[in-house]
């Protein structure tokens, strides 16, 4: 049985709650940014990660795939700051 979106938002918006985090600044969407932009990290082909998002086309899931530093190495890293 499928998860309606709705079921969705609210378990975000109470697992955010039950954090302590604000749960206006969290939704589904950030679910299906995540692991998207995961699985790209880790080399999965835009197709695969369009499959299980359920996304229409290539072209829409590769604005849910972020471009993102903070856990890549730079040259900060070997400073020992």
């Amino acid at each position: 049985m499928r998860l309606s979106d709705r079921a969705i938002a609210l378990i975000v918006e109470r697992s955010s709650e039950a954090a302590g985090l604000d749960p206006e600044r969290y939704s589904e969407n950030n679910l299906r940014t995540g692991l998207s932009t995961a699985a790209a990290a880790a080399g999965a082909e835009e197709r695969l990660i369009l499959a299980q998002t359920g996304h229409k086309s290539e072209r829409i899931v590769c604005r849910y795939i972020r471009e993102g530093d903070l856990f890549r190495p730079n040259v900060v890293s070997f400073l020992d700051l």
